[in-house]
């Protein structure tokens, strides 16, 4: 059993920074203290020099786009990216080609994690107007959650019959996440839209024709019907200020029926950034105003807001190239995720304490994961140290994702992740990786 010493660390963990060492054995964290000794020839000693040791990054949704979709990305791909950006395990969506809305399916795409991931996984299972039976097999212990999509997607995967959401939501012990746009707001708008310009829509359009009152109208139907049937919800993207009136303080974060996620890209950009960054700025649901983005950054320091993810689903460039209606909404995050943070961090916008609460406490909180997101002893050793002075530059050369490009090249950050360990594995250090971890199927305390 290896044994790895990580000395000297400004330790983030359950709201507070200690100075520290902590001492791995294996796939899990051995000792936890102010000054660890060595105690073998053979053991690891890394000293952290003052750096940050947090536990790492779990996202709660991510498109890696395998199977069907892969010259955009792989669960191998962008799992390492994920790895090197300080995320440890992943949530991934269930709309890749085909869809997993089947017991089969999803269990396929679990074993070709299995086989290639980086990083500790699970995936949610998909729901349709059509599939109510297959849902209730779903075992709750062994999957993520339910995905429903209530605005635009792929294929049949738009659940839009009042009726069968509310059997779903009525029937089914699983954690239900859902994607909120109102479909019928959306297509009246873009139909205007198009009335004026044709399919060359510009841009700065989107958060017109994905608007504010299609988000909160999907957003307030969902959680009225949560309310009516107990369900247990999680609304993911908040992309608004008017929806975090929704959503409540309530402590603690276990007894919470109703919780929401807000993503990178919409406390980085606003509407102002169409102008420069065009389609690769294209989510939805859509960036929007600089006012909206001040609203979820309010609400996510004030516990509103639950948990910080990236929505990463990265197209190829070629793709991003198309005029509005042919332009694919989604973009790479994983690997720049935390970076973005503490440079939010440096800019006075987030606490680092509330950094890890949100991207690694909550999400283990929230969906009941067993021994990870806390740098507690016993727990899987999931760990990632950063250096909060070390700028660098995103560019071409050192971008990981498969498509090859990212929203935030040219950007310096003045943070960067210098080592991720998967289940005590020294995956990635300083640039490079030492070690192949192999990514573990996430279990539940459910």
């Amino acid at each position: 059993m290896s044994t790895i010493l990580i000395k000297n660390a400004n330790i983030v963990n359950e709201g507070t920074i200690t100075q520290g060492d902590v001492r791995i054995e294996g796939d899990r964290i051995a000792e936890v203290g102010g000054s660890i000794s060595v105690k073998s020839a053979d053991t690891k000693v890394i000293d952290a020099d003052g750096q940050y040791l947090i536990p790492g990054m779990i996202d709660d949704q991510v498109h890696f786009r395998e199977p069907g979709l892969t010259h955009k990305a792989t669960i191998e791909t962008e799992s390492r990216a994920a790895v090197a950006g300080g995320i440890t395990t992943f949530i991934e969506m269930p709309n890749t080609v085909p869809q997993a809305t089947t017991i089969e399916l999803l269990e396929q795409k679990f074993s070709r994690a299995a086989e290639t991931s980086w990083a500790n996984y699970s995936f949610m299972f998909g729901g349709t107007n059509d599939n109510l039976e297959e849902i209730l097999k779903v075992d709750k212990t062994k999957v993520a959650g339910l995905k429903l999509f209530l605005g635009s997607s792929t294929g049949n995967m738009l659940v839009d019959d009042v009726k069968v959401l509310e059997k779903i939501f009525s029937r089914t012990d699983l954690l239900i996440s859902v994607h909120c746009e109102d479909e019928a707001t959306i297509r009246k708008n873009l139909a205007e839209y198009k009335e004026k310009y044709g399919d060359d829509i510009p841009m700065e359009m989107h958060p017109k024709i994905r608007s504010e009152e299609a988000c909160y109208i999907s957003s307030s139907n969902a959680i009225k019907l949560a309310k009516k049937t107990g369900a247990r919800l999680h609304v993911f993207h908040l992309s608004t200020k008017k929806e975090t009136a929704l959503f409540d303080k309530k402590k603690p974060l276990k007894d919470k029926k109703i919780t929401a996620e807000v993503c990178i890209h919409h406390l980085w950009f606003s509407d102002e950034d169409y102008k420069t960054k065009g389609s690769r700025i294209k989510w939805n649901p859509a960036v929007k105003t600089a006012a909206d983005r001040e609203g979820l950054l309010k609400a996510l320091n004030d516990d509103r807001i639950d948990v910080i993810a990236t929505d990463h689903a990265p197209h190829t460039i070629e793709e991003k190239a198309g005029v509005y209606t042919e332009a694919p909404s989604g973009g790479p995050l994983v690997q720049h995720a935390l970076a973005a943070l503490f440079e939010m961090h440096h800019n006075g916008l987030l606490d680092i304490e509330t950094i890890v609460q949100k991207t690694a406490h909550n999400p283990a909180i929230l969906f009941e994961i067993k021994d990870r997101g806390f740098i507690r002893e016993g727990y899987k050793a999931d760990l990632v140290l950063v250096d909060i002075n070390s700028p660098w530059t995103v560019n071409k050369e050192n971008i990981l994702y498969k498509c090859g490009w990212s929203p935030f090249e040219g950007r310096t950050f003045r943070s960067k992740v210098t080592h991720t360990f998967v289940n005590g594995c020294l995956a990635y250090e300083n640039h490079k990786f030492p070690n192949r971890s192999r990514g573990e199927r996430i279990t539940f305390n459910r």
